[in-house]
C-alpha cells in the first residue's frame, strides 16, 4: 500500500522543518506552511539561499501568532501583525502585500541572521496567484516557492542515497508530504492523487537548486555541492535538476500521517 509517510511545514519560510501528524488542506497549501517571510531593508525576501542560517530557525503556529526559537536566542512569540502595518514586498518577481510584523522580530531575526531583516505575515486579503502556466484562474500560493506543496518518495531519496557517499536526509528536499510504498520517481507519473480527505493534482516537478546543499541541521552548505551535483548526473532536464513533485489542492480537507494515498490518473 502506498502511504503517507511524512508531512512537515516551514511557517517561516526556509525556516526548520516541523512535523506534523495530522494537518489541513487549504488553497495555498497546508495551514500554516510558509505564511511568514523574512524580508531585506528592501522588501525583498529572504532565504537560505542566501542567507543559511535560517535554516536553524524553528518557528511553531500559536494562538494569533507565531513562536520563534534559535540557538542561543530567547523564545519570542510574534503577534499576527494589525492590518494597518500592510506594504509592499516581492518574493521572486511576484508583488505581494503582507502585513509587517513588530519591531521587536525583527531585531530577533537581525541578530540572529547578522543582517538587517524584519518579517511579514501573509493574512487572507494578502492574494499570491500561481503562475497561470501551471494553474487554473483562482489559484493561489502562499510564500512557497512557485506552488502550494510538495510531495516526495522515500525510495526516490533511497536511490539517490546509493549514488552518494554521504547518505542525505530527505528534509533536505522540504517536502510537505513524504510517500512510502512505491518505486523511485513513481511520483514523477501520477496526475492526481487522493490522500485522506483531500485530492491533488500533480503540477509538474519540482526544480532543485543550492538550497538542496544547505544541511538544516548546522545551517550550513556542502562544500561539495552535495546532493545536488549528483542530481545533476540523472535528474537533469530541459528545466533544470529535477527532484519531487509540485501539488495543486482540487479537494480540500485533512490529512495523516498513515493515510493511503489512492492514484486518480
Amino acid at each position: 500500500m502506498i502511504r503517507l509517510d511524512a508531512i512537515h511545514i516551514f511557517p517561516l519560510k526556509s525556516c526548520a522543518p516541523l512535523p506534523l501528524d495530522v494537518a489541513n488542506v487549504h488553497p495555498r497549501g497546508l495551514a500554516h506552511d510558509r505564511r511568514w517571510l523574512a524580508v531585506d531593508e528592501n522588501n525583498r525576501f529572504i532565504t537560505a539561499r542566501v542567507c543559511p542560517r535560517i535554516t536553524l530557525v524553528r518557528a511553531a503556529p500559536i494562538d494569533n501568532g507565531l513562536q520563534l526559537d534559535a540557538p542561543d536566542m530567547p523564545t519570542l512569540r510574534v503577534p499576527i501583525p494589525n492590518a494597518s502595518t500592510r506594504t509592499d514586498a516581492v518574493i521572486w518577481d511576484d508583488p505581494v502585500k503582507p502585513l509587517v510584523a513588530n519591531e521587536a522580530s525583527a531585531a530577533w531575526l537581525s541578530q540572529f541572521l547578522q543582517r538587517p531583516c524584519r518579517i511579514v505575515f501573509m493574512d487572507a486579503t494578502c492574494a499570491r496567484p500561481v503562475d497561470p502556466d501551471r494553474a487554473i484562474p483562482g489559484d493561489e500560493v502562499s510564500f512557497a516557492d512557485a506552488l502550494p506543496l510538495l510531495l516526495l518518495s522515500q525510495a526516490s531519496v533511497d536511490h539517490l542515497n546509493t549514488r552518494l557517499e554521504r547518505p542525505v536526509h530527505f528534509l533536505r528536499f522540504r517536502p510537505n508530504l513524504l510517500v512510502d510504498g512505491v518505486d523511485a520517481h513513481a511520483e514523477d507519473c501520477w496526475k492526481r492523487i487522493r490522500i485522506g480527505e483531500a485530492e491533488f493534482d500533480l503540477v509538474g516537478p519540482c526544480v532543485r537548486c543550492v538550497f538542496t546543499t544547505i544541511d538544516f541541521q548546522t545551517g550550513q552548505a556542502d562544500p561539495s555541492g552535495e546532493p545536488l551535483k549528483t542530481l545533476i548526473g540523472y535528474r537533469r532536464s530541459p528545466k533544470g535538476v529535477i527532484f519531487g513533485q509540485n501539488l495543486t489542492p482540487r479537494r480540500l480537507g485533512r490529512v495523516r500521517v498513515g493515510d493511503a494515498v489512492e492514484i486518480l490518473a
